[in-house]
């Protein structure tokens, strides 16, 4: 290592490279970790390659990225050379299939992720860039994480080919996979690497999967860690799967966790028990680098999904709502981690003097904004129980919010701060059993008009197997809610989340949500279908129509029925009403078509006849119908 490539280590760059020429300017001869990312580099701790980046930085490793390189040329994968240690993927914020297709599988023309949201991540990203980096630096190692590899270390469900899937691990040829945020794990490797450890060696640091050759482990003791059925099995029965789901489930929480494994036809999975939660202050050392919080200026134009979050500000991790169709629990933890309070500040005070900055904070939370501060005495010694989630009622779980109300009401009186939102979205069963007064700060200072909330449903079966409260909390709430809006600066609105399709969700159930949208006006903005999505409770009941934990059989929604279910969502709109009569004749309550007060959809006679007399009314002579019709039904049509 040259003098100046030290003295670059002891200081984090404005940027970090992504050219050979910024490499030489930073007096850099060849980069310890190239990450290798789907999304454009967004200097921005939002954005996984910028806080990996950073962290590893400081760490004393030079790193440098190469964003969104053309996956169809080997050489684009060498930008910077080869690494000192290895190749790190980061296959995007968001896996690759989610964010290319919506679902109902129709491919999206836009990537929030890229300049100008232009395509540019191929479908499964993590395996189309470990094979050209295999086939341009053979002899590099190459290592895996982001919520794309995490998400898909076991076999799973692919919603996109409707198929079961190997893990990700036996389809890419990479040498580690990291799972969970990965900072500290991605850090512990790069340590041993550069100590001389191959990466296909290293098999004991947490928060990894990694893999054994077929042979060795026919002899290999597995007494010691839970042993899943094997992707052959769960690939071809229905049953095996969602137990296989049931098993490794069980064994994410990082103080009781076993080491889990699963055989695939060509080698064997094994996924090390999770890394430990970061501590308040290491936590705060993540968040503590000087991020510019823009795109790399070699971009000319605006990185879509970087304007919502620019100015926002991450207070915590983990979260302990295990709601059954996210992986979050998979992915974060269970486990809560607070940032200190001079931290956060710290890094309001930092936003406040940036160039661009005019005064408003766009968010304040994490994957629940009002998990701040809460904790239960347990979680640091002995992990989440095993046997319940973490709720409300709970004894040991702390539900005050006082350290969350006083942090929102120092930032608020930070000089510079105009106004500070929570926009991440609350639950509002922990604001209820709250009684630091977290609520009337909330909505007295930070909600811009609309205050975001997923009820999801009403329905107490289908609550069940979504594992969110019931619909006597989101009552209780709604009602606290409107007790507190005399006295607001403006009249505020609940945006809710209402989601159809899910498993165990009937046509019935959707009448029931409509009507509930009805009556109390609670429309949603966006029709919220469910989308099976790699390691989540609700995408294996939808694979295999089991619930893995009780075992019980459950009703799948499946193609024509999905239309019907979305379509009670927005059931006021013509283009549904239709598909709603279909839904209401099927399930024998025919009574709500109609005229009346109660009734979700008029009868279709009588909608044929008022569109004619509409048309003939409307029609401007010279022009064409069918162009106006054309607009009406684009008009009625659902968003997604």
């Amino acid at each position: 290592m040259s003098a100046d490539q030290s003295s670059a280590q002891g200081r984090e760059p404005g940027f970090l490279p992504v050219s050979e020429r910024e490499m030489e300017k930073l007096g850099i001869d060849a980069i310890d970790i190239i990450i290798v990312s789907g999304d454009a580099y967004v200097d921005h701790p939002s954005f996984a390659p910028a806080i990996l980046g950073r962290n590893l930085w400081s760490a004393g490793y030079t790193v440098g990225i190469i964003p969104q390189p053309d996956w169809q040329r080997d050489d684009a994968f060498l930008a910077l050379g080869l690494p000192r240690l290895f190749f790190a993927i980061a296959p995007g914020n968001v896996d690759s299939m989610v964010n290319a297709y919506t679902p109902n599988r129709k491919r999206r023309s836009r990537d929030v992720y890229s300049p100008g949201g232009v395509l540019k991540r191929p479908d499964r990203a993590g395996i189309v860039y470990a094979n050209r980096i295999r086939s341009a630096a053979p002899g590099c190692g190459i290592v895996i994480g982001g919520i794309e590899a995490s998400l898909r270390r076991f076999a799973h469900y692919d919603y996109w080919s409707d198929s079961v899937r190997q893990s990700i691990a036996a389809d890419a040829p990479v040498d580690l996979l990291v799972y969970g945020m990965g900072e500290q794990t991605l850090a512990s490797i790069a340590s041993r690497v550069r100590k001389g450890s191959a990466l296909q060696a290293i098999r004991d640091i947490r928060g990894t999967c990694w893999k054994m050759p077929v042979a060795e482990f026919r002899s290999f003791t597995t007494e010691d860690m839970v042993l899943l059925p094997s992707y052959t099995d769960v690939r071809e029965d229905r049953r095996r799967y969602a137990e296989a789901y049931a098993a490794y489930a069980r064994e994410q929480d990082p103080f009781r966790g076993r080491a889990v494994a699963q055989p695939h036809p060509k080698t064997v999975i094994i996924q090390n028990p999770p890394a430990y939660p970061p501590s308040p202050d290491e936590l705060d050392a993540i968040y503590n680098h000087p991020f510019t919080r823009s795109a790399h200026p070699s971009y000319k134009e605006k990185i879509p999904a970087l304007e919502p979050v620019r100015y926002s500000i991450v207070t915590h991790r983990g979260c302990f709502g295990n709601c059954s169709f996210c992986a979050i629990s998979h992915h974060q933890g269970r486990i809560i981690t607070s940032r200190s309070e001079s931290s956060i500040l710290l890094e309001v005070e930092r936003i406040s003097r940036a160039k661009g900055f005019r005064g408003t904070i766009q968010d304040i939370g994490g994957p629940s904004a009002n998990m701040y501060g809460l904790s239960c005495p347990a979680w640091r010694e002995e992990g989440t129980c095993p046997d319940r989630d973490c709720k409300p009622d709970c004894p040991s779980l702390s539900t005050d919010h006082g350290a969350l109300t006083r942090l929102l009401g120092h930032i608020r009186e930070m000089p510079g701060v105009k106004h500070s939102f929570c926009g991440s979205g609350i639950r509002f069963d922990l604001a209820l059993a709250d009684r630091s007064g977290y609520l009337e700060e909330l909505l007295g200072y930070h909600v811009s008009g609309q205050l975001k909330v997923a009820p999801e449903h009403i329905t107490g079966d289908l609550l069940r197997l979504m594992n969110k409260p019931d619909n006597a909390s989101f009552e209780a709430f709604r009602e606290r809610f409107q007790q507190l809006q005399p006295g607001q600066k403006r009249r505020q609105y609940l945006i809710p989340y209402w989601v159809s399709s899910h498993p165990g969700c009937t046509i019935s159930a959707m009448i029931d949500l409509a009507r509930y949208i009805q009556k109390t006006g609670l429309a949603p903005e966006q029709v919220q279908d469910f989308t099976p999505t790699p390691m989540t409770r609700s995408t294996a009941m939808y694979h295999s129509g089991i619930d893995p934990i009780t075992g019980k059989s459950v009703h799948v929604p499946r193609d024509h029925e999905r239309r019907i279910q979305r379509a009670f969502l927005r059931h006021r709109d013509p283009g549904n009403h239709e598909l709603v009569r279909e839904g209401l004749r099927l399930a024998g309550r025919e009574d709500l078509i109609g005229d009346g007060a109660d009734a979700l959809v008029p009868p279709a006679k009588k909608e044929t006849a008022l569109s004619g007399k509409r048309e003939k009314r409307d029609h401007v002579p010279g022009t064409h119908r069918g162009g106006a019709a054309r607009r009406s039904r684009h008009h009625g049509r659902s968003r997604f």
